[in-house]
């Protein structure tokens, strides 16, 4: 795999087995694995508005106890999380982020700058604005893919590549490159779609096959009706129906405020917990 450095996305809750299994996938890899545990921090004081010209500060009585305690309880778990990469021989080190939901973002997104790919364990799904906020920062802030629901060291088999043409789509395939290579199989799937000018006249997924058949990769091109059934769903099935172990697909290709009161194909992909699938924006 080329991929020599991965940016796992942790909590508190996250099992000593979740965490030494990527850390020793990460050691036969021989890649440098950096842990990011993500905790939301209690609620600021904030200020009161009252008649006066001025507002008072209202302090909760029991804050200080309350970050105190979150900031004993992230650092003792970043201690046990250190000593399950040492047991694994694993390279990585953990780091721990305690912030509100919008500097979480931050974080992770500078992480993320300068390592191949990222990943979020199942446990953060328990919170859904550290999830979201780990999740945007990642795929709107910074070049790395990232993949829900697996490893993203682990070798795949066959991937189906979810192709609509677009720049997202085509920066997953970008980042999706050495599992694509290394996979026995990729299909190649257009939904719904036509030739277009870009492609002058080709077959939809023409150009990308021709592309990723350059690097050597066994590719089927297949295209699919939906029939008028969710997209999303249609990934779904088409992947199963391939024996596919990833799915690789665009997100948002509409905007973030569309998907989030309408939904969208990203939105349900991303819930869905029963594929690997590796985004891009």
């Amino acid at each position: 795999m080329d991929h020599k450095s991965s940016l796992y996305l942790i909590g508190k809750t996250t099992s000593d087995a979740d965490i030494l299994a990527v850390a020793e996938t990460a050691y036969e890899q021989q890649a440098h694995l950096t842990c990011l545990l993500l905790e939301l921090a209690p609620a600021l004081p904030y200020y009161a508005y009252g008649p006066a010209s001025f507002g008072t500060m209202a302090v909760p009585d029991n804050w200080s106890e309350l970050a105190r305690k979150s900031h004993e309880e992230v650092s003792a778990r970043v201690d046990e999380a250190g000593a399950l990469l040492a047991q694994a021989g694993a390279s990585g080190e953990v780091q721990p982020v305690i912030s509100a939901g919008i500097d979480i973002r931050h974080n992770v997104s500078q992480r993320a700058r300068t390592c191949d790919i990222a990943h979020i364990a199942a446990s953060l799904r328990d919170n859904e604005t550290v999830f979201h906020e780990a999740a945007h920062g990642v795929l709107f802030d910074s070049p790395a893919g990232l993949m829900l629901n697996g490893d993203p060291l682990t070798r795949r088999t066959r991937v189906f590549v979810a192709w609509d043409g677009g720049l997202p789509a085509s920066r997953a395939v970008h980042a999706a490159l050495p599992y694509l290579r290394a996979a026995e199989d990729v299909v190649i799937g257009c939904f719904d779609q036509t030739g277009t000018a870009a492609e002058a006249g080709e077959d939809p997924g023409a150009g990308l096959a021709a592309w990723l058949s350059h690097h050597q990769c066994a590719v089927t091109l297949a295209q699919y009706p939906s029939g008028g059934a969710e997209i999303a769903r249609c990934i779904q099935d088409r992947a199963r129906e391939a024996g596919a172990d990833m799915v690789v697909m665009g997100a948002y290709g509409h905007s973030r405020w569309r998907e989030a009161v309408f939904g969208g194909t990203t939105r349900t992909m991303m819930e869905q917990t029963g594929l690997p699938v590796l985004f891009a924006h």
